[in-house]
């Protein structure tokens, strides 16, 4: 059984920065295409960015262009997602996800990022 724990969420101010980790257990994420989503209080969850682990790129929300990176470490089974240059309308749950196929298949709890102007 796949489980993904997220991490590392918390409070910060305007222009700090925050890294999530997604550590992941019951599959290798080496080979997995892994992705972050968020949801905003009263708002649908969103696509953030993703992976396909082949080395393709990431796949990357405009509005995170240039201040969000994903990366995976495949020796601790575990995904991160560095976020620079935090704005408030960052703030949000923030969902690691891995997709089979073509559907977002397995989920973690979430962690609650805050973002203070």
């Amino acid at each position: 059984q796949v489980q993904l724990v997220d991490s590392g969420g918390g409070l910060v101010q305007a222009g700090g920065s925050l890294r999530l980790s997604c550590a992941a257990s019951g599959r290798a994420l080496n080979d997995s295409h892994v992705g972050w989503f968020r949801q905003a209080p009263g708002k649908e969850r969103e696509f953030v960015i993703s992976s396909d682990g082949r080395g393709d790129g990431a796949f990357v929300r405009d509005s995170v262009q240039g201040r969000f990176i994903i990366s995976r470490d495949n020796a601790k089974n575990t995904a991160y997602l560095q976020m620079k240059y935090l704005k408030p309308e960052d703030t949000a749950v923030y969902y690691c996800s891995v997709r089979e196929s073509t559907t977002w298949r397995y989920w973690g709890q979430g962690t609650q990022v805050t973002v203070s102007s």
